[in-house]
């Protein structure tokens, strides 16, 4: 028997290597849940030894077992339906594996599921945080390269779909990658506030944890790696929403990719080629963007579970069994889709392919239009700016008239302006680039050295 979630698509066999990332996934089985509850049952009762809070030897024995025991997840499930929660089958099953009654009495000593199932967790985040900002690096590295080659690759910028003003295909890449960097320095923000153990027991006041709690914390967080938090955050969730709008900052990101890649593969404008593509099961001829509609449908599913995510903050009173349930179904397919969307990025930043010619046609192919502004400032030189704007606004009339290209009659009206210097600039999109790129190299070197 499979152990694992039904978080279908996410675990489908069908489906999986669309919408999943594998190895992010794996944190997310049942058979890693349990691991990860085991291992913070060991840590705990090994810590409560070395404080005297249990025996020393029950507690060494059980940080033995923890490492050891193998516990069915289907064996688990009649109880946890009925109960709501794992643990109290878990602890039952676990004390069976032990094999000394004396040691097993002292398994979960004082403290509540809770804080096993959020300490669980809390250890799988990590692990999957860290793979999330190696995709995310990866990705920045991959498009501070084309920024950095293509910084004065001209090409067409558009706004509300139309032709706009010239920008460089560099600029456009330091664009998709900006807010990545700025990802990465929140997660560095997010992360002493995430990654903590909770250890508060059933009401949060610790009562049945020993004389001491904040020593019992400290041992355990030190032997799980993790930090200890300022205040018992059973009911406290604002850092488990921090991180779901981070999944959604880090996934709408990878989304606004997908959009940008949507329409610059298309057949009419075709100034990408994204170097692997889906086949069409009739149309031969067809290369389906894939990939960016997956980071657009991974923006919009984590956006919409986040919005579920915000409202799980509201856990009334101590403890709360339906905003912890919200969280279950909606935080680990953020955490998977968001882990998919950052390696897919970054695959697809990897094997597409600029054409700067078919770039430079296009932007030109439009009788030289996207020109208007720049010919328009130029021409603000020799008279006033508005009859300059309303000059050149006749010359796009009479371009599109007599399909003569907008520079060629500004050239001939104005030989004493040098035309394609007014045409050829491309502003700040190079410098934009190319700043980019550093600040990519500046960060990699910045965390190398931390």
């Amino acid at each position: 028997m499979r152990a694992r979630h039904e978080r279908l698509p996410f675990d489908s066999a069908l489906y999986r290597d669309l919408f999943c990332d594998r190895d992010t996934a794996k944190l997310f089985t049942d058979s890693a849940e349990i691991r990860a509850m085991l291992l913070v049952e060991g840590a705990l009762a090994k810590a409560q030894g070395g404080l005297g809070i249990i025996p020393a030897e029950a507690g060494n024995a059980i940080h033995r077992a923890a490492l050891e025991a193998q516990i069915d997840p289907g064996a688990l499930a009649g109880a946890t339906g009925e109960n709501g929660v794992s643990v109290p089958a878990l602890v039952t099953a676990f004390r069976a594996e032990i094999g000394d009654p004396e040691a097993a009495h002292y398994v979960h000593w004082g403290t509540t599921s809770q804080d096993i199932i959020d300490t669980a967790l809390i250890l799988r985040l990590r692990q999957a945080l860290l793979r999330i900002e190696t995709g995310i690096s990866k990705f920045c590295n991959l498009l501070a390269e084309h920024s950095q080659v293509h910084a004065q690759t001209p090409m067409a910028g558009r706004t509300y779909g139309q032709h706009a003003t010239p920008t460089s295909f560099g600029a456009v890449t330091a664009n998709w990658g900006q807010p990545f960097l700025t990802h990465l320095d929140r997660l560095e923000g997010l992360r002493p506030r995430l990654l903590t153990v909770s250890l508060s027991g059933a009401a949060g006041t610790g009562a049945a944890l020993g004389p001491d709690l904040p020593e019992l914390t400290r041992a355990l967080a030190d032997a799980l790696g993790l930090q200890t938090g300022p205040a018992p955050w059973h009911s406290k969730r604002d850092q488990i929403a921090e991180l779901a709008s981070w999944l959604t900052l880090v996934t709408g990101s990878c989304g606004k990719l997908g959009e940008d890649l949507l329409r610059l593969t298309q057949t009419e404008i075709a100034e990408i080629d994204l170097g692997a593509a889906g086949a069409s099961s009739t149309m031969p001829q067809k290369q389906n963007p894939v990939g960016p509609s997956v980071l657009v449908a991974l923006a919009h599913h984590t956006a919409a579970l986040n919005g579920a995510m915000q409202g799980a903050m509201l856990h009334p009173h101590q403890r709360d069994g339906a905003a912890w349930f919200t969280e279950w179904l909606s935080l680990p397919a953020m955490i998977m889709g968001a882990a998919k969307a950052v390696h897919l990025a970054a695959d697809l930043a990897e094997t597409m392919l600029p054409n700067p010619d078919r770039m430079a046609a296009n932007m030109e192919g439009r009788l030289g239009l996207i020109h208007a502004e720049a010919l328009s400032f130029a021409l603000a030189t020799k008279m006033p700016r508005p009859d300059a704007q309303r000059k050149i606004k006749e010359f796009c009339a009479e371009a599109q008239a007599k399909g003569t290209p907008l520079p060629v009659l500004f050239a001939a009206a104005f030989p004493e302006i040098d035309t394609h210097a007014a045409t050829a600039s491309l502003g700040q999109a190079p410098e934009i680039a190319r700043a980019f790129a550093l600040a990519v190299t500046a960060q990699a070197a910045a965390k190398t050295s931390a």
